[in-house]
């Protein structure tokens, strides 16, 4: 289980509330902790199912379950967030969509999205706003049906954001929720695949995972090919990035299959002994006379 505490940058953006009032003064380490911050930060749960008996509003008004959007065939992306965050929801939300831009595959065909308000007192008109915002930026035909915008209860949204170790905590003083950004891919079984803790996304990196997380019911052999065996996950850069030893064992594999097949092509056409098809031997000799 891993433990990601907020970094600098998501301590003075998350926990700002307003720029002009910033809850840190200079840099804040890693070892140093904050008071108002205790409990916010990411405690992965890879591998964990999230309970998908739970339910919440979508952006109509109509009530759902999570296992509405979990269909067994795709991949899916959840966010938390707030619709009225003044910075990184935002910043986390822009760099997921710009990143959606980037790939070939569209959101509601290949994988759906799902984001859920932590703020209990937004409602659904504020989700349709939001969702109204991002689809008309991301402006693809059929993505409305694949991008959920929900809210709810303040008992479901703590049980989820509990099971994806989300951890974030509301200041009373500015109505604001500290927290971190990270948004998570959900196998099409509801299990947590991955993790990406950050505000930018790749459109790369975006689709390699949703690969991973649909357990090889999406993407092509190809695609397959070289996530598996020429890059790897470097959380550190929270991108995938080509390793040298996957690739030098990838081409060796090729060597030696094209080597194999080089020799076999070889055996299959070179020199045959022609044998008599009469049953007896005919021989000449010096004189050119047969016998």
């Amino acid at each position: 289980m891993t433990t990601i505490r907020p970094t600098c940058f998501a301590v003075i953006a998350a926990s700002a509330g307003t720029l002009s009032a910033p809850l840190v003064a200079g840099p804040t380490f890693a070892d140093e902790k904050v008071p108002e911050l205790e409990g916010v930060g990411i405690t992965e749960h890879l591998d964990a199912t999230i309970p998908l008996d739970l339910t919440f509003a979508d952006s109509n008004g109509n009530e759902v379950a999570l296992q509405d959007y979990f269909d067994g065939e795709k991949p899916i992306i959840i966010t938390l967030n707030y619709y009225k965050c003044p910075m990184l929801c935002s910043l986390t939300l822009n760099g997921l969509t710009t990143g959606l831009e980037e790939m070939e595959w569209t959101l509601g065909n290949e994988f759906d999205v799902v984001t859920v308000s932590i703020n209990p007192d937004e409602k659904p008109p504020l989700a349709l706003k939001n969702k109204t915002g991002y689809l008309e930026h991301y402006n693809r035909e059929g993505s409305d049906k694949g991008w959920h915008f929900l809210t709810g209860e303040q008992e479901n949204i703590t049980k989820l954001a509990d099971s994806l170790g989300f951890g974030y905590v509301l200041d009373k003083k500015t109505g604001e929720f500290h927290h971190t950004a990270s948004i998570m891919f959900m196998t099409p079984d509801g299990r947590i695949s991955k993790y990406m803790n950050d505000v930018q996304f790749a459109g790369k990196d975006l689709k390699f995972a949703l690969i991973e997380a649909s357990e090889g019911r999406i993407g092509s052999a190809i695609e397959k090919l070289l996530l598996f065996n020429c890059f790897q996950y470097d959380p550190e850069r929270n991108s995938y990035t080509p390793s040298a030893w996957k690739l030098m064992r990838t081409a060796a594999v090729l060597m030696l299959l094209v080597l194999v097949g080089g020799l076999a092509v070889l055996g299959w056409a070179g020199p045959k002994r022609v044998g008599s098809t009469s049953g007896t031997n005919n021989t000449q000799d010096m004189d050119g006379k047969t016998s």
